[in-house]
């Protein structure tokens, strides 16, 4: 009786471990960036309260850059047939959701980058028809922003007025925008896989170059450049997304349980990339002699005169639901666009 009993337990425990791994589920969270960067940290913390709040009934799988490939598109194409339910896209982006691109506008986010992504991740902007239809008529949808701080040039030349970027190779991420905003600006904006483009500053290839301090560390890209300018032009902001099968699939408890997740996260990130930048830029002050150089206010404004016309651009490449966007965004932070 007693051998009965045990064989009855331990069948009971194998089924009950059975139908605890045919309930498991497993996201598959792509990352635009290598292991221990910004959008690392996030998403570790999103795996943490994710695994937390579903009992275990989820796990999440982070996927590094180079885990999925190495083109970014690679990655957004990967979120859109399933294969990877949900996953960042910042500046490439806009190649497979064009609206995304108001995202990487110059001088339109204010200067405070906490009230910057408290405004992108508010209802007011996320969950607004025209953004989230701009990602759902695609296959995927928006379910939070990331600031990973600003956007810093580098550059052999001291780069202090736009006539100073007259001709500069400067290396953008694949986006129509970007190329628009960097040729307003007089300089001769070009792309580079994220891979080759130490070697292609080493060589000359390019002048300059774009990244959050974060990135010019981690890479060394300041190990071949001589200067650092900071604008305060734009933040570095990644979409996470999901496929929208997928959420659509999702009960009404697991949406409001992702929901309550990155609005958790808010603070988080904005702490995370605080941390990161402040932490990265030390770094590379104590490791080079880069000149580091802060444009002043009426530096500031050469540049924003000739961003501002960008806007338009932006709406007749991208049509009516990118100037909502657009409109929605201005309006949250208190901007007027005329």
């Amino acid at each position: 009786m007693k051998l009965y009993k045990t064989l009855c337990a331990a069948a009971v425990f194998s089924l009950a471990t059975v139908a605890s791994a045919v309930n498991a589920e497993t996201w598959r969270l792509g990352l635009e960036e290598i292991e221990g960067s910004v959008q690392a940290k996030y998403a570790e913390a999103f795996k943490e309260l994710i695994e937390e709040k579903s009992n275990g009934d989820i796990t999440v799988q982070l996927l590094p850059y180079g885990k999925w490939g190495s083109s970014y598109s690679e990655l957004y194409d990967a979120i859109q047939g399933g294969a990877i339910q949900i996953g960042f896209g910042s500046g490439a982006l806009g190649g497979t959701v064009p609206e995304s691109q108001l995202l990487s506008l110059n001088f339109v986010m204010p200067n405070d980058q906490l009230e910057t992504v408290k405004v992108l991740n508010s209802p007011e902007f996320i969950e607004s028809e025209p953004w989230q239809q701009s990602f759902r008529k695609r296959g995927l949808v928006p379910l939070a922003e990331l600031a990973e701080g600003y956007q810093v040039w580098t550059s052999n030349k001291a780069l202090e007025t736009p006539a100073d970027m007259k001709n500069l190779a400067i290396r953008v991420m694949d986006n129509s925008l970007l190329r628009s905003t960097y040729k307003a600006y007089g300089a001769s904006p070009i792309t580079i896989a994220y891979g080759e483009l130490y070697s292609a500053l080493q060589q000359g290839q390019a002048d300059g170059n774009i990244q959050p301090v974060f990135a010019h560390e981690e890479m060394g890209f300041y190990e071949v450049q001589k200067n650092m300018i900071f604008a305060n032009q734009a933040q570095f902001v990644a979409t996470l997304m999901g496929n929208l099968d997928w959420y659509e699939d999702l009960s009404d408890q697991e949406k409001t349980m992702l929901k309550d997740v990155t609005q958790e996260l808010v603070q988080t990130g904005h702490d995370i990339q605080s941390q990161f930048n402040k932490e990265r830029l030390d770094t590379i002050k104590s490791k080079s002699d880069i000149n580091m150089i802060e444009l002043n206010d009426e530096q500031q404004d050469a540049f924003r005169k000739l961003a501002k016309p960008v806007r338009q651009v932006f709406i007749d490449e991208v049509g009516e639901r990118g100037k909502q966007s657009l409109e929605i965004l201005l309006h949250e932070y208190g901007l007027s666009d005329s």
